[in-house]
């Protein structure tokens, strides 16, 4: 005779618990995208009003135009701007990137008599805020009676962006397996061989990393640029006295460039070094 076998009924989870597990299991995802969108907003406007026909006001919307593109150079001053913060950016990098991975070989590969006071003071311009250390640089201009322009401002960029450099490329030194210059030693292999073909290869990327970090630092600077620049107006000078009435179209392509450009860059340094590591 056979027994009827009853099945418990499945219980049912209340909407509200089912809600806070599926929360919970995507709270990460869910925090980043909302980090995300945070971030990115910005860049979408600065996009968007790049195709606003917007004449002389670029604060309210007015239509869609590719003519901002065709003349990026189409706003009075923006192309002089931009040429003067390139020009900037490119000597304070290059400057500041081979003065910086040179102090931090020093400091991460010798010992000397100060060290510690020297890696102190890499700090402190990283530290110090930038208008009193754009006052101070202003004030030292003033005393040697240099005139606010150009070269202070390069000047000014090298001694911020130096500190960045030396962290980034002490960082890279600090990582690499001494025993790899070891045994290119054993290979009878010089100092200044066991350098170009074994440590500058592998501390490249840290101060490729580095190089681009004072490019963007120093391109993107307006405190320190504004006290010692004087009559020379750079890109975030322009983007500041542009905003009363509105940035024009023109210097939202150049930004928006520039932003694609960085990402672009990112982007080819990722699957080099996902390559590299296959």
């Amino acid at each position: 005779m056979s027994q009827k076998i009853q099945q418990a009924p499945i219980p049912t989870i209340p909407l509200g618990a089912r809600i806070q597990r599926w929360v919970g299991r995507n709270l990460i995802k869910i925090y980043a995208f909302i980090a995300f969108t945070y971030l990115f907003i910005p860049v979408a406007y600065t996009f968007a009003f790049s195709f606003n026909d917007s004449g002389k006001s670029n604060l309210i919307w007015k239509g869609f135009t590719l003519d901002n593109w065709r003349n990026p150079c189409g706003a009075p001053e923006v192309c002089n701007a931009l040429g003067n913060s390139i020009k900037i950016g490119l000597i304070a990098t290059i400057f500041s990137t081979i003065l910086g991975t040179m102090i931090a070989f020093a400091i991460g590969r010798h010992k000397f008599k100060g060290r510690s006071t020297s890696n102190l003071l890499i700090f402190l311009p990283m530290a110090t805020p930038e208008i009193v250390l754009g006052a101070s640089l202003l004030s030292l201009f003033l005393v040697l009676e240099i005139n606010p322009g150009f070269w202070p401002t390069v000047i000014a960029h090298i001694v911020f962006c130096i500190s960045f450099v030396v962290v980034t490329v002490k960082a890279r030194i600090a990582s690499l397996d001494p025993k790899l210059e070891q045994a290119a030693m054993d290979l009878y292999a010089n100092e200044f061989q066991t350098f170009r073909r074994v440590t500058l290869p592998l501390v490249a990327p840290g101060i490729a990393g580095a190089a681009l970090l004072a490019f963007s630092l120093s391109f993107d600077d307006f405190i320190i640029t504004n006290f010692n620049s004087g009559t020379l107006t750079t890109f975030p000078k322009f983007i500041y006295i542009s905003a009363a009435r509105g940035i024009p179209a023109q210097a939202n392509v150049i930004g928006s460039a520039m932003f694609f450009l960085a990402l672009t860059l990112v982007i080819v340094g990722q699957l080099a070094n996902r390559r590299r590591v296959r």
